[in-house]
C-alpha cells in the first residue's frame, strides 16, 4: 500500500494543529538538543573567562578522574541503591494502590480516596520533608507512639542513623507520589471490557480472582511501558529530599551524583567535572532504557520501540 501524500490543502485545513505541533518541537529542539552543546565541556577544563572554544582540551581526564575518586564511586552506590528502592516501591504501590481503589464500590468515597492520595503530589519537597522532621524527630509523634506501645524505651533520633535514611527516603516517595501514579493505572483498567467482569462473576469467580485473570492481564501493557520508562531514571534517585533530609552523621549514605555534582561542579566551578557525572547518567539511562526495551522485545511484551 502506497503511503498517502500530504497535500498543501491538507496542511493549510490543519494549520492550527500544525502550528501548535511546530511550537512543541521548537520547545524541544531548544530547551532538550541545543544545551547538548554544552556537553563539550566535560573534555575541556572550562574556565567561564574563556568560553567553548578558548577553554584548554583535557579529552577525558574528568571521566577519569571521577571513577578514580572514592567519593563519587560511594556517591554511585548511594544513587543506584536509593534509585532502585524508590522504583520497586514507588511503582508496586501504586499498582496495588489503583487496583485497591478501583475495587472500592461506594463512588463517593472512592473520589474521595483518590483525591486525597494525590494531594501531596503537589506540594514541595520542602513541605515534605518538613512534615517528615516533625513526625520522626525526638518528640515527634512516631517516637511518642513507639514509647507508649513498649516498643522502644528512648526516643530514636532517625535521622542520626545511617540505616533508616534509605527507607525514609523510600517512604517519603511513596507517600508522596503513589496517588498520583495510580491515575494511569486507574484509567487503563477503565479501559478493560467491563463484559469480561460480568462473565467472571456469572463463571463464580470472586475478586481476587477478577484481579488476577482479568485487572492484571488487562493493565499489563500499560506496567511495561511505564516500567521501561522509570528504569532510565533509577539514576535520578532525587536531589531535594537527600540534601533536605540528609546531615554530616548520614552523609556518607545520602549524597547522590546530583549533591555530588552541585558541591564539586557547580560550588567549586568546576563545571567540566559536573558536566561528566551529567554525561554519565545520561549513557547509563539510555543503555538500561534500550536493554529493558529488548528484554520486553523478546518476551513478547508492550515496548517503546
Amino acid at each position: 500500500m502506497k503511503a498517502k501524500r500530504i497535500s498543501w490543502k491538507e496542511i493549510k485545513r490543519q494549520k492550527f494543529l500544525m502550528v501548535c505541533t511546530l511550537c512543541f518541537v521548537v520547545y524541544g529542539i531548544v530547551f532538550y538538543y541545543l544545551p547538548l552543546g554544552g556537553w563539550i565541556m566535560a573534555f575541556q577544563n572550562y574556565k567561564s573567562r574563556d568560553g567553548f572554544f578558548g577553554s584548554q582540551w583535557v579529552g577525558l581526564d574528568k571521566f577519569k578522574f571521577l571513577f578514580s575518586d572514592a567519593t563519587f564511586i560511594r556517591v554511585i552506590r548511594n544513587t543506584l541503591a536509593m534509585g532502585v528502592l524508590n522504583l520497586v516501591t514507588t511503582f508496586v504501590m501504586a499498582i496495588v494502590f489503583a487496583i485497591l481503589l478501583n475495587e472500592v464500590r461506594l463512588a463517593m468515597g472512592k473520589k474521595f480516596v483518590q483525591t486525597v492520595s494525590y494531594l501531596p503530589h503537589f506540594l514541595s519537597w520542602i513541605i515534605v520533608t518538613g512534615i517528615l522532621h516533625d513526625a520522626l524527630s525526638s518528640s515527634g509523634i512516631i517516637n511518642e507512639l513507639l514509647v507508649k506501645v513498649g516498643l522502644i524505651d528512648n526516643p530514636i533520633n532517625f535521622f542520626a542513623h545511617k540505616g533508616y535514611f534509605w527507607p525514609i527516603v523510600a517512604f517519603a516517595n511513596v507517600w508522596k507520589e503513589t496517588g498520583w501514579n495510580a491515575i494511569v493505572y486507574l484509567a487503563a483498567i477503565t479501559s478493560i471490557d467491563p463484559s469480561l467482569y460480568e462473565a467472571a462473576t456469572i463463571d463464580g469467580a470472586g475478586r481476587w480472582a477478577k484481579i488476577k485473570n482479568i485487572t492484571l492481564p488487562g493493565i499489563r501493557p500499560t506496567i511495561m511501558i511505564l516500567l521501561i520508562m522509570n528504569i532510565g531514571n533509577v539514576l535520578n534517585a532525587g536531589f531535594e529530599v537527600q540534601y533536605l533530609l540528609g546531615n554530616g552523621l548520614v552523609k556518607s549514605v545520602s549524597e547522590t551524583i546530583d549533591i555530588y555534582t552541585l558541591t564539586w561542579g557547580v560550588s567549586q566551578n568546576d563545571f567540566s567535572l559536573g558536566t561528566a557525572a551529567g554525561i554519565f547518567k545520561s549513557v547509563v539511562a539510555i543503555i538500561l532504557i534500550v536493554a529493558a526495551n529488548q528484554f520486553a522485545k523478546k518476551t513478547g511484551d508492550s515496548r517503546l520501540f
